[in-house]
């Protein structure tokens, strides 16, 4: 959980309390951090946003775009929390994600919010359980079941088994 190191320990005790629910509850993990969730009207090229609130014990609201699928919007929600988690101190006015998870933000500091991302979204010990309950084959229709599981999008999930 490298991905984790600089993450306080209060924070990575509620998110180990939730990785091990099927699916993982990211709604309920970003409020236990002290973030706000809205679903809201956005541009159709907005996904969500991290916004400074002062009504969020954190300090942060998360808002996603209502009109999106429900597995873009649980992605949506990990990735701002990935941004929380990591990059809070370069939040400033708010960071805004494109549908291609691009914001003013540097593609490290993106590619680092995806990755947090698909680490809670698909923790690998539970992605395991969930593979050996199908016998342990990898294919195109186990994946999409445990993305079903998951409430994750299939492509994700062939992307976290190595199958893409």
């Amino acid at each position: 959980m490298h991905l984790f190191n600089n993450v306080s320990a209060g924070d990575k005790a509620i998110i180990e309390k939730h990785l091990d629910k099927v699916p993982v509850p990211v709604g309920a993990l970003a409020r236990e951090l002290g973030l706000e969730v809205k679903l809201i009207l956005l541009p159709p090229d907005i996904s969500g946003e991290i916004r400074p609130s002062p009504t969020a014990p954190a300090g942060f609201r998360i808002n996603v775009n209502r009109h999106e699928k429900k597995e873009r919007q649980r992605f949506t929600i990990a990735h701002e929390i990935g941004h929380y988690l990591l990059h809070r101190s370069l939040i400033g006015d708010g960071v805004s994600d494109n549908v291609l998870y691009r914001s003013t933000l540097s593609n490290q500091q993106e590619v680092e919010a995806n990755k947090v991302a698909a680490a809670l979204l698909m923790p690998r010990p539970t992605v395991e359980a969930l593979l050996n309950t199908h016998g342990g084959l990898r294919s195109k229709e186990v994946s999409d079941l445990i993305a079903e599981q998951l409430e994750v999008s299939s492509p994700a999930m062939r992307i976290r088994l190595g199958l893409q």
